[in-house]
């Protein structure tokens, strides 16, 4: 899920088998004229009824149309849960811990972590699991796989409806998936790209910015023609929102993206937004609308600003492969040959070398940590660089 394509220009005819919200978009784009990209790419992953996501059709998985952390296995989860212990102990080990998950998908991420804390029985009293789902059909699978948890995980429909928590908010892959804004500089100009009709066509077309708060990013884009980048604010204002509920505790986000000044190099002339199914990069955002998967890069260094306006403190900035190798010791602290492992252990070993691997998972994934009125240190940053400087370095100098 991280490489990028070129777009400009391109166009989704319609011949073949179409999606149903293609035929749906169409018809109401000819109606009523082009939307912003970012209305385009909501509706392709969120509407209620074949939104990508929202339908349940999105496939994760070696079967499915892109591999996660959590899909490796269920290493993942147990390495979190360490980290997740120990923000209970930097804490003082409150009798409520809230592990607050969005984006949780079928819930494996919940189980392999619950799993886990039931081996700790102090640290398991004391933690309770809120998973934010907004759509019905996940929210029913996740409750199948969770069943035994079942006392001690609770669903929220949205952050809106969440109480104020003390403890941490964790997502994996899920600013990823918000909807973008697209920008392009043409003829001197910064332009937003628009999805229009023509015919019985989906097309690019260039229009006017459609929010006000697009303005302050221009300025650290490139001037360059033809140059097309995007633009999340909708991480912004879910940063916010997460930051207003966090009582004490900590805010953990995993994803795939860049500090800015990397985010806006030159010669990222595309962007960074991309769409796969079955494993395979497409060629066309625009085309199957809720038949692939829709997602662009995290800008982390905006993204952290966001967060120290709203009163949270930059714990950690790190990638998956040191966060992840912090964690080492705590994993195979027994490990003296290789030869004598179990097929059980290897099989760890195996999975833990996917996840820090610096072409799949382990450097593409960045794991950006905030804290409000806690303890800043954290084991996975042990083996980081000082994430200010990560962060902003390269823009001052």
């Amino acid at each position: 899920m991280i490489s990028s394509f070129l777009i400009r220009g391109s166009r989704v005819k319609k011949r073949g088998s179409m999606s149903a919200l293609f035929e749906i978009l169409q018809a109401e784009i000819a109606r009523s004229g082009p939307i912003p990209f970012r209305q385009f790419m909501e509706r392709a992953l969120y509407d209620p009824t074949h939104g990508y996501y929202a339908s349940g059709r999105a496939a994760i998985g070696q079967n499915g149309d892109f591999l996660t952390s959590v899909s490796v296995g269920p290493l993942f989860g147990r390495l979190l849960a360490v980290q997740f212990e120990e923000m209970w102990e930097r804490l003082d080990r409150p009798a409520r811990f809230e592990v607050v998950e969005q984006g949780a998908n079928t819930g494996e991420f919940a189980q392999d972590v619950l799993s886990v804390a039931e081996s700790r029985p102090e640290f398991f009293a004391a933690l309770r699991y809120t998973i934010v789902e907004p759509f019905e059909m996940n929210a029913t699978r996740q409750r199948e796989r969770l069943a035994r948890f079942a006392g001690q995980v609770t669903w929220s429909a949205s952050l809106e409806a969440l109480a104020p928590f003390t403890g941490i908010h964790f997502s994996n892959e899920l600013l990823d998936a918000l909807p973008v804004h697209r920008l392009v500089f043409r003829n001197g100009a910064w332009k937003e790209q628009y999805v229009a009709a023509e015919s019985e066509n989906l097309c690019w077309s260039d229009g006017p910015l459609s929010a006000p708060a697009l303005e302050a990013f221009l300025p650290h884009l490139p001037r360059i023609e033809g140059y097309a980048t995007e633009i999340n604010l909708e991480a912004l204002a879910w940063m916010e929102a997460v930051a207003r509920r966090l009582e004490r505790g900590y805010v953990l986000v995993a994803d795939y993206g860049y500090a800015r000044a990397d985010y806006y190099l030159p010669d990222r002339t595309q962007g960074t937004l991309a769409c796969y199914r079955q494993h395979r990069p497409g060629d066309d955002p625009l085309a199957q609308p809720g038949a692939q998967d829709l997602t662009a890069h995290v800008d982390f260094t905006t993204l952290a600003e966001q967060a120290q306006q709203a009163g949270l403190t930059l714990a950690g900035f790190t990638d998956q492969h040191h966060f992840l190798a912090a964690f080492g010791k705590h994993l195979f602290p027994d490990i003296t040959d290789p030869g004598q492992l179990t097929v059980e252990r290897r099989k760890e070993m195996r999975a833990f070398a996917t996840l820090m691997h610096p072409t799949l998972l382990g450097r593409g994934f960045q794991f950006l940590a905030l804290s409000k009125n806690a303890p800043p240190m954290l084991c996975g940053y042990a083996l980081a660089a000082d994430p200010e400087r990560a962060l902003w370095e390269r823009e001052m100098g």
